[in-house]
């Protein structure tokens, strides 16, 4: 599953890049138990380049102790005029009751225990979902309904091996083997390489935006984008086994009232929360066909969410915030300093949103 930058808005596409591996390096945080890279530069990737990718890793592996290392090619290319990075995840199909086992045997924090004792019980969950050929609504209707008894789920290799599942190997694009995920910058924009004086007027974040990207290898992605991608082509059956871990703390007031997780394109708001959706947390984008024109797999634009958030601005500065992590905490990712319980969680989000807005200039139409 990729992720995509568009200047100066960050978008995810269903896609996936093509990228040739290169010279490869180990970074590893001090701690003895912790998550490391094994990035593979392309070659003609710059020095700057280079330590950008690895400040963005030592940034999340500052954060988890999972003692497990993320292969990722990285490198540099010419992309589309308005495209600034693009990434492409390689991902898996789990069974259900497989990732609840992984997800309840790897709880390390009180939030996880919410969040695990939360989810869907037996070996099948149901989604309110739409845009599908069985819509009881119309083929293709955009009206959301129940559909039940979905017992796959769909997650990156990264975190697949989080929760200690087997990958195996595999491809993404050129990317082969171990790989998890290839990301590829434009030649074309300006990016700032050094966060730690600011943004220079102009540029781009760069080690905030590699950040971002992966991020989404971490496993910040939703169905979501599949269904809004994929509208009146496929039954609900064929498209409800894209369900990421992070979809199912995606609900919205309609999926709340029913008993399940939202994977609609539409424009209702959609909020993650990992009480059964009882808490409305931070929310999520919506879609970028049918939805509010981010995809799926972010944050809510423009309420300084977190690194997950969809757009960013030439001078402004990318970081991780609590959401990104109390998110990254409920898939499988174990923290080093734990997260907010459920009852303040969502303050987080509004204290966010409330002091974290931005003004972006120069957006595209």
């Amino acid at each position: 599953m990729p992720g995509r930058f568009a200047p100066p808005e960050i978008v995810v596409n269903i896609c996936r890049t093509h990228v040739a591996a290169g010279l490869a390096l180990m970074l590893a945080s001090g701690a003895s138990q912790a998550l490391s890279f094994n990035f593979s530069f392309v070659a003609g990737t710059s020095t700057a380049a280079q330590q950008g990718f690895i400040d963005a890793g030592a940034r999340w592996s500052a954060l988890f102790s999972d003692a497990v290392t993320l292969d990722m090619t990285v490198g540099t290319s010419a992309l589309g005029t308005s495209i600034l990075a693009e990434t492409g995840s390689r991902d898996l199909f789990v069974s259900y009751s497989t990732l609840k086992t992984a997800l309840n045997n790897d709880r390390t924090t009180a939030a996880d225990n919410t969040a695990v004792a939360n989810l869907p019980a037996g070996s099948s969950f149901g989604v309110l979902i739409n845009r599908t050929t069985d819509n009881p609504n119309g083929s293709g209707s955009a009206t959301p309904f129940v559909s039940s008894g979905s017992t796959t789920v769909n997650l990156t290799t990264a975190n697949a091996k989080a929760l200690g599942l087997a990958v195996g190997t595999g491809s993404v694009g050129a990317c082969t083997g171990t790989c998890d995920a290839s990301i590829v910058f434009s030649n074309s924009f300006s990016f700032d390489y050094n966060p730690n004086d600011g943004i220079a007027a102009g540029q781009y974040d760069f080690v905030g935006i590699a950040t971002h990207e992966i991020g989404h290898a971490l496993g910040f992605i939703s169905g979501a984008d599949i269904i809004d991608g994929n509208a009146g082509l496929f039954p609900a059956s064929t498209l409800r086994q894209y369900t990421t871990p992070l979809d199912l703390f995606r609900y919205s007031t309609l999926s709340k009232q029913s008993g399940v997780n939202d994977l609609t394109a539409d424009t209702r708001a959609k909020y993650f929360s990992i009480d059964g959706g009882t808490t409305v947390g931070a929310g999520f984008s919506t879609g970028s066909t049918f939805g509010d024109g981010q995809q799926a797999s972010h944050w809510k634009d423009n309420l300084g969410l977190g690194i997950m958030d969809p757009t960013a601005a030439t001078g402004e500065l990318l970081q991780i915030g609590a959401n990104d992590k109390l998110a990254m905490d409920a898939i499988g990712w174990n923290l080093i300093t734990a997260v907010p319980e459920p009852s303040t969680y969502a303050l987080f989000a509004a204290g966010l949103a409330a002091i974290g807005l931005r003004r972006r200039a120069g957006r595209a139409a």
